[in-house]
């Protein structure tokens, strides 16, 4: 299932590799739209802020609960598309759009079970126990993606590496591994279909096997498979295996083999629609091939039945003349033997039948003679047709063997020939998908481009905002300077306050008071000083506090002293 969903669906990948033998065999194809992305119901459970997310953080919280998960989970996912509220019937807490239809789910003991992992360090222990019974228990945990074994296969895994891991989060990383495996392989899968719930054979139940089909993806893979081109044949293949069923289409002599493919599909009559005529391949729409077989069959059984009809007339045709040549023998036989019965009591035949073998004994060493010469060629003329047949057989022999070694040439070369063609499909395949794939950087490169773009001038701007900081550093530093001159003048001018005061010996303990405070004043400007140095901007401010009040005390000063001279112009005069 999510593997399928990585590609958007089973449905799209199927269409996918249509789409791509399409491109390379260079025919049209129109891309069909069932609807089945899967992917915002991936999104909905295993994203950042989805349903296993949301239950990886509510175990963290110990007053959490099963209902508080709930309430989260519908905070969060309400008004999504995949996500919905059950029925107010329903016992269930909430409901998922899954490809198969609508899902109920109820949170029971959720939060209880996802916090129920095993310890790495325990199970390693028992794997590694005494006991062959406790160790076989545990003998498969590098199978199990949440040890430590499997922790460390992923690079760039996010899953936690502390001694605290929910179960869903071994199960993401189990599941990433094993999508890991998948991409690096090419898989093939297997449906498997339940006809019934009893365990019966031969029990088949319609609607639990449609469910089934439906719920799988078989129908809509189907309905791809109908709608494009799933069956394919090169031209010198289709053209030895329905030649049959179009004797005058193709000239004698070579012809090019898409150009005999197209005669013999014009003479067929097939609809346009049920075909489409690649660059080395014919391709056909779901049951056209078939249709052909069974054409093909019906061809082959007429001819067959002509062929065995001429060789049974010909067996009958000889076996009636045989029987001819039997009825002529019977009747030479009868007639001679009806002429022996009138004859052997013949007294002339009696004589003539022994007096012939004497007439013989003149001419018989002659013939004796004659036949041991016919004799004697005759041995010559099958020792030279032994010989020839010999020196034939070898050469018949050394025929078929060049023959099998020929044919055994031709099969490789036919398989080379697959091979290779199979061999330029895949490149053409992977060329095209290299260049999608160059496409992909293209645009990635243009959109880099225009990043680096703005992060340039992004970086122009803020080299003048570092270019006004400077400047306002450098001023700031000056105006820092000015205040350390000003604040040296202020400790001259408390300086020969201080000395003022030392002389006047009347006034000592309110000027005590009024030096400390002073002083504590003159503290609490210097620690403001020292923080205004950080801050830069705020020191204009305090500058001018510390001014208004050394102002102040400059005046209560004057005032004190002019009420000290006073005094020490009445105490004269008293």
């Amino acid at each position: 299932f999510m593997f399928f969903s990585s590609s958007g669906s089973i449905l799209s990948s199927k269409q996918w590799y249509q789409r791509r033998v399409a491109i390379t065999a260079g025919i049209e194809w129109k891309f069909i739209d069932f609807g089945l992305d899967l992917q915002p119901c991936i999104d909905l459970i295993e994203k950042p802020m989805g349903i296993l997310a949301l239950l990886d953080e509510e175990c963290w919280f110990p007053k959490a609960t099963d209902q508080t998960y709930v309430s989260k989970v519908e905070n969060e996912m309400l008004g999504k598309a995949k996500f919905a509220k059950p029925d107010f019937r329903s016992q269930a807490d909430f409901c998922v759009l899954h490809y198969a239809g609508y899902v109920e789910y109820k949170a029971d003991k959720w939060l209880l079970k996802n916090m129920d992992p095993l310890n790495e360090n325990l199970v390693q222990l028992l794997s590694e126990s005494a006991d062959f019974f406790v160790a076989a228990l545990f003998k498969d945990t590098s199978s199990n993606p949440g040890f430590s074994s499997m922790a460390n296969a992923g690079q760039t895994s996010r899953v936690r590496k502390g001694m605290f891991r929910t179960v869903s989060q071994l199960y993401k990383q189990q599941l990433e591994n094993l999508m890991n495996v998948l991409h690096e392989t090419r898989p093939h899968f297997v449906r498997c279909i339940i006809p019934n719930h009893e365990k019966k054979p031969g029990k088949m139940v319609a609607p639990l096997i449609l469910e089934q089909l439906r719920c799988n993806g078989v129908l809509e893979g189907i309905r791809i498979c109908r709608q494009g081109y799933p069956n394919r044949i090169l031209f010198q293949e289709f053209r030895q295996r329905y030649e049959i069923l179009t004797p005058n289409a193709i000239p004698p002599g070579f012809m090019d083999g898409r150009k005999a493919a197209t005669a013999m599909l014009n003479q067929l009559d097939l609809d346009p629609r049920l075909y489409r005529i690649g660059k080395s391949k014919i391709f056909f729409r779901a049951g056209v091939l078939a249709n052909l077989e069974s054409e093909r069959d019906e061809k082959l059984r007429v001819l067959i039945i002509g062929i065995q009809a001429l060789a049974r007339g010909k067996l009958a045709v000889e076996n009636f003349k045989k029987l001819i040549q039997q009825h002529k023998a019977i009747q030479v036989l009868q007639r001679n033997g009806k002429c022996y019965l009138k004859l052997r009591n013949w007294q002339w035949w009696r004589l003539f039948t022994k007096v012939k073998p004497l007439l013989q004994v003149t001419s018989r060493d002659k013939e004796i003679h004659e036949r041991e010469e016919e004799l004697k060629k005759v041995q010559d003329q099958h020792n030279k047709d032994k010989q020839t047949m010999e020196e034939i057989e070898a050469l018949l022999k050394k025929t078929m063997e060049e023959r099998a070694l020929l044919n055994e040439q031709i099969f490789r070369e036919k398989e080379m020939a697959a091979e290779a063609d199979d061999q330029r499909v895949r490149l053409a395949t992977k060329k095209a998908e290299l260049e999608e794939y160059i496409h992909d950087l293209e645009e990635r490169i243009d959109s880099e481009e225009e990043k680096n773009m703005k992060i340039m001038s992004e970086k122009k701007r803020v080299e003048g905002t570092i270019a006004e900081l400077e400047a306002t550093l450098a001023d700031e530093g000056n105006a820092r300077q000015k205040l350390s001159i000003e604040k040296q003048q202020l400790e001259n001018k408390l300086k020969a306050i201080e000395d003022s005061l030392a002389n006047r010996e009347d006034n000592i303990a309110k000027m005590t008071r009024d030096k400390a405070q002073m002083d504590a004043r003159l503290k609490d400007t210097q620690s403001a000083l020292i923080e205004e140095e950080d801050k830069g901007k705020a020191l204009t401010k305090q500058k001018v506090k510390l001014e208004t009040m050394l102002q102040e005390l400059e005046d209560k000063l004057q005032k004190k002293e002019k009420s000290t001279d006073c005094d020490s112009a009445l105490i004269p005069l008293l």
